[in-house]
């Protein structure tokens, strides 16, 4: 428990101090809402016959994410990953790049087979469930074939560029991508782990995403901040 404590309290005094410090009681309340998270992780991990996700959503206020500048793109490193394996396609035609990906357990999509699966509705949402790479000449076919249905759900496949693509598919087990979409709401969901995890694991994911955010947006822009489970009720922790 202290270790949770020591975690969550540098996530909320570090990255936003303003609210720390606003709060009646400073340390007193502060103690109570980390207490709770560990509380709310040991209450409701276990109690589905799947392993549920952590999930963090970040409200906010006094910013205009329909302006471009102040929309959010930012992929972020996990300290302790997603605490399970990402499904990725990489749409590529280069042999070198298709064994070295497929060899790393990724799925491969040649640039033939986009004019079928533009049709195929199941194809279409596997896409939107997995983490999507691709060489980078075959972007403008992408596009022009996947570029309606993708790009709207932030889903457009990342180019292969200056990587190679086996380190590429293992850095997508650790990493998230936070990105506004449709109308840019003033609130981002995203996955910071699962109940496998323990609470400590689970404060430093956290506490990445939050940091991240907050140099983007700026701290004083972040209005509220909950974690659920899957299936379980919302705790706020800011």
């Amino acid at each position: 428990m202290r270790n949770v404590y020591k975690s969550l309290r540098q996530i909320i005094f570090t990255a936003f101090p303003a609210v720390t410090a606003s709060v009646a009681g400073g340390i007193k309340m502060e103690k109570e809402t980390l207490d709770k998270f560990s509380a709310f992780i040991d209450e409701n991990k276990g109690k589905r016959k799947f392993t549920q996700s952590l999930e963090l959503s970040m409200n906010f206020a006094n910013i205009d994410f329909n302006k471009q500048d102040n929309r959010l793109n930012l992929d972020i490193k996990l300290p302790n990953g997603k605490g399970k394996a990402s499904n990725v396609i990489v749409f590529a035609d280069d042999k070198v790049m298709s064994d070295k990906a497929s060899q790393s357990g990724a799925k491969i999509i040649q640039s033939k087979e986009l004019p079928t699966l533009v049709t195929d509705k199941v194809k279409l949402n596997e896409l939107l469930s997995c983490d999507l790479l691709a060489q980078p000449s075959l972007m403008p076919q992408i596009a022009k074939s996947l570029g309606q249905f993708l790009g709207p759900r932030g889903k457009m496949p990342k180019p292969v560029i200056g990587a190679d693509v086996s380190t590429l598919i293992s850095n997508a087990n650790k990493s998230i991508t936070l990105k506004n979409k449709g109308k840019y709401l003033p609130t981002i969901n995203c996955m910071v782990g699962t109940e496998k995890m323990s609470a400590v694991e689970l404060a430093a994911n956290i506490d990445e995403v939050l940091s991240s955010v907050s140099k983007k947006v700026g701290k004083q822009n972040l209005k509220s901040v909950y974690v659920k489970m899957t299936m379980s009720k919302p705790l706020r922790i800011i």
